[in-house]
This record gives C-alpha cells, structure tokens and sequence, in this order.
C-alpha cells in the first residue's frame, strides 16, 4: 500500500537510501573502513562488494592496534570479510587524519 501524498504546507519527507546503494554508490572512491573486534582500520578505493558485505579494495592503509605500538601497513589489495567489518566511513581518510 502506497502512503498518501503529503497534504499542502506540509513538510518533504526526508530523502533516504539503502546500505547497499550508498555502497554502490562509494565504487571507485575512497572509504575507510573500521572492523568488529581485532582493532584493524582501513582506507582504501572500494573496488566492489557483494550481498554479505564482503568487499574488495585497493590501494590500501591498514592500522593495526591502538596508541603507541599502532603498525601501519599498505597493501595492493585486500579481501574483507562483510561478517567483520563494522563500519564504513565514504570518503574517510582513516585515523591518521
């Protein structure tokens, strides 16, 4: 069933957008990209993903743990698991920033 029309003086609905649209729409482009549980973060250009949110990068910066011993790490490419990725941040530069 399609919701009525707003009535006149009314305010627009807000524009929104599914999570797999907003990362189609990041292909190509840089996106930072913090995991679930092993301190890992990453910046990389999104090269694709698929349902499960598993997703390819290149040109990659890895973090590796917290504070003083952070390892920094760059990569060609990389796999990701989507099962472990918390966040994605489009346009992110990663924690350096």
């Amino acid at each position: 069933m399609v919701p009525p029309p707003p009535g006149p003086g009314a305010a627009a609905a807000p524009s929104s957008i599914l999570p797999l649209e907003l990362m189609d729409r990041c292909i190509g482009s840089s996106v930072w990209i913090i995991m679930k549980s092993n301190g890992r973060e990453l910046v990389g250009t999104l090269r694709g993903f698929d349902d499960y949110v598993n997703m390819v990068l290149d040109d990659v910066t890895e973090w590796e743990g917290h504070g003083e011993s952070r390892k920094k790490t760059k990569l060609k490419q990389t796999l990701l698991n989507g099962a472990n990725i918390c966040m994605m941040i489009p346009g992110g530069t990663g924690p350096d920033s």
